[in-house]
């Protein structure tokens, strides 16, 4: 479960075991959690699953994953190659 950020109290990570599905992040802050499809090629996100999440925390990762988008997409990449 590689962590790829830990920006303002958010932890952005992966997990070894999801090869199957299409790139995502998820995101966790204290008991609240999330995952986010990452679309590539049209550089857009969309919400999968939420936990705990209010509407200012909604914002605050969205805008998070936005700002990093690419930056997230490399490191999925990366890690997905080496799992196989």
């Amino acid at each position: 479960m590689p962590t790829v950020l830990y920006i303002r109290g958010w932890r952005l990570f992966f997990y070894a075991n999801e090869r199957n599905e299409p790139p995502h992040i998820h995101a966790r802050k204290g008991d609240t959690e999330c995952k986010y499809w990452l679309h590539p090629d049209t550089f857009d996100i969309e919400e999968d699953r939420m936990y705990n999440m209010n509407p200012a925390d909604r914002r605050a990762i969205r805008k998070i994953i936005f700002d990093h988008f690419d930056y997230i997409m490399s490191e999925y990449e990366a890690f997905h190659e080496g799992v196989d």
